[in-house]
């Protein structure tokens, strides 16, 4: 679906760019070059195997801010086509940067909220660069208790790198406004399920994050800071972002190791971005099993759980070695 490439898809590129120009001297010469061309494919197909197999930290962090994977959006036109959007806080404004509102999900009615981005530079600054404010989060709490008073499960997308740090931002009190959605998502008694699609970033992330289950799709991260925010308090320098994002243990294997994920969502060889409706299609897989799980359990089951999950986060056991290896014998 993408033309644009990452760094470390070059290789990737350089056989895209041998196979067209095969197919053109084949068109213009009329000399049959079908074995070549296959033998091209083949070899790209391996050398997309190859890179995707073997992505660092940094490189899913880039794969996570391609400007052609899908977005919430995306997601909502192959998921739930008769998706309503509902707009406002109902106390400032309407924040473009998060979407919401009432869906029906392989039959069951559904309330979406996720952030959003933009495409090209009209759009972005349209949803503030994917950087909720203070009324998006305000909105997305008051879908929630809509959803909580329906009696029907909250879906969050996530895909943002933070929330907007804005003076306009801090004025509205956005530490408030995220504070108070941890709070009353623990309250809900509907299943939640928060899916990272894309960046995970700090308290943006969260806001809309508390979650009966998290997944994360297989190239996506979900960190308390991004990379170059750590590297630039770190080292002094946003150069070192590569380095933090290894120390940050921010990738969707990692955080399935850590506990904090539940379910990685598999994407299409390649990344997500080449392939909206398969993407979508692994993605609501994964969802209709986790919601059918949940949608088991009682109001006050539910709850406990969510609460439960998240107490158990960064809880560890410290073994105190044995005697001959304090010893050094």
């Amino acid at each position: 679906m993408s033309e644009i490439m990452l760094d470390f898809e070059a290789p990737m590129m350089e056989l895209r760019k041998k196979i067209e120009e095969l197919q053109k001297f084949s068109a213009a010469s009329g000399i049959d070059v079908s074995a070549e061309t296959a033998a091209l494919k083949e070899k790209l197909d391996k050398t997309i195997h190859d890179i995707y197999s073997n992505l660092t930290p940094w490189q899913k962090v880039q794969i996570s801010r391609h400007p052609a994977r899908p977005y919430t959006m995306d997601y909502i036109k192959y998921l739930c086509p008769d998706f309503m959007e509902l707009s406002g806080d109902r106390r400032y404004s309407d924040d473009k940067a998060i979407v919401g509102g009432p869906a029906t999900f392989n039959g069951r009615k559904v309330m979406i909220i996720g952030t959003q981005k933009g495409r090209d530079m009209k759009e972005n600054v349209f949803r503030n660069f994917g950087w909720p404010q203070p009324e998006g989060y305000r909105k997305a709490l008051r879908l929630m208790r809509l959803a909580n008073q329906a009696g029907i499960p909250v879906i969050t997308f996530i895909d943002t790198p933070g929330a907007y740090p804005g003076i306009g931002s801090e004025e509205r009190h956005i530490a408030e406004a995220i504070a108070v959605n941890l709070r009353e998502m623990f309250n809900l008694t509907v299943p939640v399920i928060s899916i990272i699609i894309g960046e995970g970033g700090s308290g943006g992330a969260i806001g809309i994050g508390v979650g009966n289950r998290i997944l994360i799709m297989e190239n996506a991260y979900y960190s308390v800071i991004t990379p170059e925010g750590c590297a630039a308090i770190l080292w002094k320098d946003r150069k070192f972002a590569p380095k933090a994002a290894d120390a940050l243990q921010l990738t969707a294997a990692k955080l399935k190791e850590l506990g904090i994920a539940d379910a990685i969502i598999p994407e299409p060889e390649g990344g997500a971005h080449r392939d909206h409706e398969a993407a979508a299609a692994m993605l609501g897989k994964v969802l209709a099993e986790q919601l059918d799980e949940l949608s088991a359990l009682s109001g006050e089951q539910i709850k406990a759980g969510r609460y439960e999950k998240f107490r158990a986060f960064g809880c560890f056991e410290e073994v105190a070695p044995a005697a001959g290896e304090i010893s050094g014998e």
